[in-house]
């Protein structure tokens, strides 16, 4: 009896310690939902997209802008019903439930064709947001819709991973605002190509003055490599990056801060002037 009673005591000593320190404290419950969608079956798989994904929601977390859901397969992009594989009710999210999509997936994704149309529907007529990183842009090249959405496609990355100068074209953006004119960064520059200035808001493109433009893989003559980007498209707002390689580029406070706010632009928590606009005469 007397051990209860001092297990008793101890356990209850032990409550109180945590409630004097007290938990840690969580921002109020968030009025956005993002759905961060990273469905890589198909292609070459980055170490990066886990970290990417854990990031993405740390950041909202944080700061209380937004809440996330996580998933690696494509079941929730949907505005209709969720069922198993079984055809049983699973009783799942779909598009309805969320504001904002941040996606890190790559190549061929099966979806059906209404999870197609949803999906655009989402964005062009419901108005939400749509953030997308890195290969990105190498996600349904079979399907022109998405690269109309998107804004533009992969097109190789003729240098792998370098460090190199970065040009910040658009110091009024809320992402990046807070990078200095020009700035280095290593990271794997992607080649895009199906872009256009007249479509698209030009924030970040790679520096290739130092770089060997007559390296295996370069296509382009004119020397323009957007690394990030943004536009609307409908009533809804898509905001894509190039960058985000490496596991070690996720956890950079400056790359961090342009995700950051990119979700919140896309959310509709700050506003920007997206008007395309002809790349700057330097």
């Amino acid at each position: 009896m007397k051990i209860g009673i001092i297990t008793i005591a101890l356990a209850a000593t032990g409550c109180a310690v945590l409630l004097a320190q007290g938990p840690r404290p969580r921002p109020p419950r968030a009025k956005k939902l993002i759905l961060a969608w990273a469905d890589i079956r198909n292609g070459v798989q980055h170490d990066s997209v886990s970290h990417a994904l854990a990031t993405i929601e740390r950041l909202g977390y944080e700061s209380g802008a937004y809440d996330t859901f996580i998933r690696t397969d494509s079941q929730l992009i949907t505005k209709h019903k969720v069922t198993g594989s079984d055809g049983q009710d699973v009783r799942a999210k779909n598009l309805n439930d969320f504001d904002a999509i941040f996606f890190y997936g790559l190549r061929e994704i099966d979806l059906t064709a209404q999870q197609r149309a949803d999906l655009l529907s989402f964005v062009k007529d419901d108005g939400k947001g749509f953030v997308a990183a890195h290969t990105a842009d190498t996600a349904f090249l079979s399907w022109p819709e998405f690269g109309e959405m998107l804004g533009g496609r992969y097109d190789d990355h003729p240098w792998s991973v370098i460090e190199a100068p970065v040009i910040n074209e658009d110091p009024t953006f809320p992402a990046t605002k807070h990078f200095p004119p020009v700035f280095n960064l290593r990271d794997e520059m992607y080649q895009t190509k199906d872009f256009s200035r007249d479509k698209i808001r030009v924030l970040l493109r790679l520096d290739v003055s130092h770089l060997d433009m007559k390296r295996s893989g370069v296509h382009r003559a004119d020397g323009d490599f957007p690394l990030a980007w943004a536009k609307t498209y409908g009533k809804g707002r898509v905001f894509y990056s190039a960058l985000g390689h490496d596991i070690t580029a996720w956890d950079n406070p400056e790359l961090q801060k342009m995700w950051l706010e990119a979700i919140k632009w896309s959310l509709g928590f700050s506003e920007a002037d997206v008007t395309p606009r002809p790349r700057p005469v330097q």
